[in-house]
Parts: structure tokens; sequence; C-alpha cells
């Protein structure tokens, strides 16, 4: 995407918003309603705001076969009342009757009006322009007038991803619903673009601008929120690239990682092998050396948890690791000051003796034949009698 350099920064956070300028009047009822600060209508974005406004969107889904809906406007006096009751955040039961969809539908326009900022906020307004500008080129590399829809997609993907986490969790409920209502313009007369007409002035235009304001920028609003209703099902994706990159530095890291990632880790190496840093050295037969970075890394980690203060914590994550059958307390050498507890096998005892240097054994084949053996005896940090010597036999 092609921005200037200040809409960029502004796209970024890193200068200050520079909206388009107001000629005309103010929006009224909007300028109005906005001094009424209620938990809901008129009050920043939140999830809870929107589990509130969530109970219009569900009514709506299931009176898609209306016709004029979204264009047709409510009863004023019940839609007050419903206002109220989202405000006092009540639980509403709209199948009872006593609301049409009409009702709901200009509630929930009214809604997105009243939100202090756009529902695709200001910061994206002019990303939102270049996106519309975005089209193909011909043989002799002129551009046209063809939208270059796949270009168009990943942009959007790409900047629904800077979006506040609630503002994208309600676009993408309301443009799911959209989306529904387009396919039954059979029934409801409301296409993709007539919808987007409806709602390009609640959730793209800048705050208290009217249409002469954004005369120029008219049709590319309108065409973009289109664009929106027909792909809404392949907005909210990370694009293929993104998930592999993220994969392959996943695959790198040297963080401890939980067991749920280490389970979606393997699931994805088992299906897609992935180049990495490592990649050389195992074509270079270092296919080891992976296993002892992770070896490694095991160690740190069991030696971090040794060394916690005595807690339930520290218990459980001892029992963890040893029901995994990690071998990290048996790689681990300690320090030497420290006393060994009973090996496992006598070859291992035999390692830390030499690893401590506290143990002489004479003879080359002794030595051989004594790291075969499988005894679960113990031995002091003492240099070994002769005597001492000759009863250590394996059978």
């Amino acid at each position: 995407m092609d921005l200037p350099g200040a809409e960029f920064s502004q796209l970024q956070g890193e200068s200050e918003l520079k909206l388009p300028p107001s000629t005309g009047f103010l929006r009224l009822p909007n300028f109005l309603k906005r001094k009424e600060k209620g938990v809901v209508f008129g009050a920043p974005l939140t999830e809870e705001g929107i589990a509130q406004i969530y109970q219009l969107i569900e009514y709506l889904g299931k009176n898609l076969h209306v016709e004029g809906l979204f264009r047709v406007p409510g009863n004023s006096i019940r839609q007050q009342a419903l206002r109220e009751m989202l405000n006092a955040g009540a639980d509403i039961d709209l199948e009872t009757g006593d609301y049409h969809p009409h009702d709901v539908a200009t509630l929930l326009k009214t809604f997105l009006g009243e939100l202090p900022e756009p529902l695709l906020t200001h910061r994206h307004y002019h990303a939102h322009l270049k996106i519309a500008e975005m089209t193909l080129f011909d043989e002799k590399g002129n551009k046209t007038s063809v939208p270059h829809k796949e270009r168009q997609i990943e942009a959007l993907q790409l900047l629904f991803m800077l979006l506040p986490s609630a503002n994208r969790s309600l676009l993408k409920l309301l443009l799911d619903l959209l989306y529904q209502t387009a396919k039954k313009q059979d029934k409801n007369k409301m296409s993709a673009h007539n919808l987007a007409i409806m709602f390009a002035p609640h959730i793209i235009w800048p705050k208290n601008v009217t249409a002469s304001d954004l005369q120029d920028n008219l049709h590319k609003l309108n065409s973009g929120i289109s664009f929106l209703i027909k792909h809404s099902q392949k907005l909210f994706r990370a694009p293929s690239y993104i998930k592999d990159h993220a994969r392959m530095l996943f695959t790198g890291s040297r963080t401890p990682q939980s067991k749920d990632d280490m389970e979606l880790c393997s699931g994805t190496v088992s299906r897609t092998r992935l180049p990495s840093k490592r990649s050389s050295d195992e074509h270079d037969g270092g296919g080891q050396q992976q296993q002892h970075h992770t070896q490694d890394a095991l160690r740190d980690l069991f030696n971090h948890v040794t060394n916690m203060p005595e807690s339930a914590k520290k218990k459980k994550l001892i029992r963890q690791f040893n029901k995994q059958g990690t071998p990290v307390r048996e790689n681990t050498r300690p320090p030497s000051n420290t006393k060994h507890g009973r090996s496992r096998s006598l070859g291992g005892l035999i390692k830390k003796k030499v690893l401590g240097s506290q143990l002489t054994v004479t003879g080359t084949s002794q030595t051989k034949e004594a790291t075969k053996g499988s005894s679960a005896s113990s031995i002091k940090r003492t240099p070994l009698s002769p005597a001492q010597q000759s009863s250590l036999s394996l059978p």
C-alpha cells in the first residue's frame, strides 16, 4: 500500500490525526445524541457493550427476509425503550413481538453512528481510500479501472489485524450479518451495494462531516464497504505467508513453551516442513545439534525450577518433569560441593565420580567393564582402597 509519509505515520499512531475539514452543517441528530453518555450508546466501544448490542444482531439474523431491512426506519418510541434497556445492561427478549425488525435495525445503525469514532477508526481512513484504488495493470503496464481483488483482500487482512480488538470483534459480527442479508436480497431487496450506502456513514465516514464534504471520495467509500460485505468471509484471516513466517519464528524460539503451544507446534511441523536457521547444520550432518539444543534448554529450565524456593508450585513442576520422563535430572551436573543422590546405574555413578574428579580408577579395561553395569548402589566421594576396587566386580 502506497501511503504518503504523513498518512502512514498517522496509521502507525506516530503523529496527530488530521481529519478531512468540515465545511457544512454537523449532522444534528448524532450531535445531540452524543451528549447522552450511556453505558452503551455514545460510549467508547467495549466488549461489554458489544455483548449488549449482540442481542440486536442475533435477532436481525433471524429476520433477514424482511423487505427494506436497514432502509425502512423503525418506530422512534419503541427504539427509545430498547435503547434505555440496553444502556441499563438488561437482557431483552425480542421474540415477544413487541418490537419490529425495522426498530432493531435502525437502533443498530444509531449505535454505530454514536460511537466516538467510526468503527473502522480515523487512523485507517486514508488506508481504506488507497485500498479502493488498487487496480490491475494491462499488458503495457498501464493502470486499468479493474479492481485487483487479491491485493485488496490481502491489504484488508493486514489492516484488520491492526484494529483494536473490540472494533475487530464488532466489525466481524456486523459484516457477517450484512453478508447474510445480501444473500437474501431476493426477499429483502437489499444488495451489498444498497447496504453499503446505508452503513458507510456509520462505520467509515469521519465524524462531523457531510456527504458534500466527502464528495470526491464518496464513491470510493461506498464501493469499499460493498467490497467488505461481499468478501467478509475472507477478511478476518491472516495472509498465508504471515502464518508461515510466524510458524517459523515460533519453531526457532528458545523460549519455554506451554503444553498447548507444543502440541500446536508439533502438529504444524508434521504437516509442513519449514526452513529454519538450523537447516544448513542438519544437511551438513549436524542432525543431533537440534536434539542437544533441546536438551540444553530443558536442563536450564530444570535448574531454574530446582533453585526456586520450596513451595507447592515447585513440587508440582518437579512431578511434571518426572511424569514426562525428561532426562534432565541425570544429565544435570551439580556443583562440586553438593552430595550426589543415589544413581540408577553404576555406570552413571562412575561418570559422576569422574566429572567430580573424586574417583581414581586404575586400568582402562576395568573402566570399560564398569560402565556397562546396571546396579543401584552408591559410592562415597572418597578415593577407593585397593580392597574396595577389587570388590567392584560386575556380572
